[in-house]
């Protein structure tokens, strides 16, 4: 019986370091190396993520400088950054890439905000379908005869507890984020 609440602790545990994730590539003011970390580069004929073709650094809060490993990459590097849905224009001063953040319109802001309560809802509904799968586990177990009815009761209500805390934290993680975006 513990072990469906350690599940359904750590699926929960899961989701929020998944938004975490998401909401690490979402562009705010500040220029920061996880914006890059979706951005894939076409290098010698395979998909290769950005990070490991280079040493990514922020010197500047709206700046990031990209500084490949091998020379020969910074075009691919250059090329698969113009294609990401960032909206950089990088520019490649010979074995080092600048990319200058421009300042978010208002009206982008209010989109991120948006975009970033969507995953947030996203992480919540698979939150309550940890928390529904944990329930179903319990009854199958009442019916079996394996817990008491009392028993279901006390882990249902505990399984309600993990939910409320996990939810609270997605909710500071988005007020978090909201008050970053829309700072200027």
């Amino acid at each position: 019986m513990e072990d469906v609440l350690k599940d359904s602790e750590s699926r929960m545990q899961k989701a929020i370091e998944s938004l975490k994730k998401n909401f690490s590539a979402v562009r705010t003011g500040r220029a920061h190396p996880a914006l890059l970390d979706h951005v894939m580069v076409e290098y010698y004929g395979t998909s290769v993520p950005l990070k490991q073709l280079g040493q990514i650094g922020a010197p500047e809060p709206r700046m990031l400088v990209i500084t490949p490993y091998d020379k020969n990459a910074s075009q691919a590097i250059e090329k698969a950054i113009m294609s990401s849905d960032l909206g950089i224009n990088p520019k490649n001063e010979g074995g080092l890439i600048r990319l200058m953040l421009p300042e978010l319109s208002e009206e982008r802001r209010r989109d991120l905000t948006k975009v970033i309560k969507k995953e947030t809802e996203e992480a919540k509904i698979a939150m309550r379908n940890v928390r529904r799968d944990a329930i179903e586990l319990l009854k199958k177990q009442k019916a079996d005869k394996k817990i008491t009815e009392d028993e279901e009761k006390t882990k249902d209500k505990k399984v309600q507890d993990l939910i409320d805390k996990y939810s609270a934290e997605v909710d500071k993680l988005l007020s978090a984020k909201e008050k970053e975006i829309l700072e200027v």
